[in-house]
């Protein structure tokens, strides 16, 4: 209660000094805030407030704090700014996250934004657009320290200490070192340049082996490679290995994070990218329902099962009570295999060429959890109705509903990666839609062969 009252007076606070236009004031109450409270604080804030607010900050500080919210909730707050404001605060950024916040804006706000920065900084960030979020090229930053082989400890001394402001926020653990045509020769380390001769050039005190990955790889190539070597950040290159930016682990780190985060919203309905109650309205209707017509459509599939076998079903009304345990049942082992699936794609764990070895893997999982899965309802339904047959019938179809829900749910995941279709978006309505469908399929064939036993129950 106290925090919430304490948020409560944090909005007042803040909207009062946004009123005031009280600069000062406003960019020392955010200092103080943890990020945490800053996103609470800009999601409560109504949409002129909010806009006031990155207005009235320095790009500086307008910058700053669009780090510290989520890039949906960033975009939302760019559309609404004046062009000139929002190229100032995108400027105050780094490449990576410039490029993925003018990727989030329709394409009209986006030209007329890089219209307003600089010719040379909007053609980087075009240059960074120009691929695929997910790749190399889609993640790298390029601002980092570059020299060429034939200057001198001294001129590139001379040239941090005239440059410092300007180089703060690079990464200072390592040079990159070119030719005359750009194309990276080697690295050289910050230790070196500091105890070397200030007449000593760069070609001679280089690391001449440098790792460097293709502008090309795609993330599970990049987290395999930081995941077998301890580096801390590589340089980029495309095919004539001219040095392009380079790409840190703590970034790859984050992307990873944010893809296991998307590919889990969209498995659960969530469609078209992150979302936040302060969207509009609308927009969260269209895009949840458009996951949601599609599933009614596959469950009235599974229903049609139940229909096909009602007459079944009206003489063992037992079986209503066991139908929705064995598929709901099912349902939750199938998901656990799909979310090991996702997660060891999302990793590079595992690869869409190893489908047969996953399904060898979960069926023996499905195996012994569906065997003790169907011993446990065939109990319950035994103890419940005293009749053997219909725990048999219950505990049947369960163990075997369970040992196809995790193959499924194991393998879809790759085959649909393999074929280059969003696995978080297909897996969870196939995996539903066939487990619901075999489960009542399974348990009402067998009600019907041993009909004479059960019937009235």
């Amino acid at each position: 209660m106290i925090q919430e009252l304490a948020g409560i007076d944090v909005l007042e606070k803040a909207s009062d000094l946004i009123n005031k236009k009280d600069a000062k004031a406003l960019a020392l109450l955010l200092e103080s805030l943890p990020s945490k409270e800053l996103v609470h604080l800009i999601s409560h804030l109504n949409q002129e407030h909010q806009s006031q607010l990155f207005t009235l900050l320095s790009p500086e500080n307008a910058a700053d704090l669009m780090d510290e919210i989520p890039d949906v909730q960033a975009i939302g707050i760019i559309e609404g700014l004046q062009v000139e404001d929002a190229a100032a605060i995108l400027h105050e950024m780094e490449s990576d996250e410039q490029t993925d916040l003018i990727m989030g804006l329709d394409a009209e706000d986006a030209e007329a934004i890089l219209d307003q920065m600089g010719s040379e900084e909007a053609d980087n960030i075009r240059n960074l657009l120009s691929y695929p979020a997910d790749t190399a090229g889609g993640l790298m930053h390029t601002e980092f320290l570059c020299f060429q082989k034939d200057q001198t400890i001294g001129e590139i001394t001379e040239k941090l200490r005239n440059k410092g402001s300007e180089y703060q926020n690079y990464q200072l653990k390592h040079i990159f070192v070119t030719d005359e045509n750009q194309v990276l020769v080697g690295v050289l380390k910050m230790q070196d340049l500091l105890l070397g001769q200030s007449d000593n050039h760069l070609a001679d005190i280089i690391i001449e082996e440098v790792f460097s990955i293709d502008h090309r790889a795609e993330m599970d190539e990049i987290i395999e490679i930081f995941q077998k070597h301890p580096f801390i950040g590589l340089p980029v290159v495309d095919e004539a290995q001219t040095l392009l930016g380079v790409i840190l682990k703590i970034d790859i780190a984050e992307a990873q994070a944010e893809r296991i985060t998307q590919e889990h919203l969209e498995s659960q309905g969530i469609i078209g990218g992150d979302e936040l109650r302060t969207m509009p309205v609308t927009l969260r209707a269209r895009r949840r329902l458009s996951w949601l017509s599609v599933n009614i459509l596959l469950n009235i599939l599974a229903a049609s099962v139940i229909a096909y076998h009602q007459d079944v079903l009206s003489s063992v009304i037992a079986m209503a009570v066991f139908l929705p345990i064995i598929s709901d049942m099912s349902g939750c082992s199938g998901n656990q295999a799909v979310a090991v699936s996702m997660r060891e794609l999302s990793i590079g764990a595992v690869t869409p060429r190893e489908v047969f070895r996953v399904l060898g893997q979960e069926i023996s999982v499905g195996l012994i959890n569906g065997v003790a899965l169907g011993i446990l309802i065939g109990l319950a339904a035994f103890i419940w109705k005293g009749n053997i047959y219909l725990g048999l019938v219950v505990g049947s179809a369960l163990t075997i509903n369970t040992l196809f829900a995790v193959s499924i749910g194991g393998t879809v995941p790759l085959i649909l990666k393999g074929f280059d279709i969003d696995p978080a978006l297909a897996s969870g309505p196939i995996l539903t839609t066939i487990t619901d469908m075999l489960g009542f399929f399974l348990a009402l064939t067998f009600a019907a062969m041993v009909l004479g036993h059960i019937q009235g129950l």
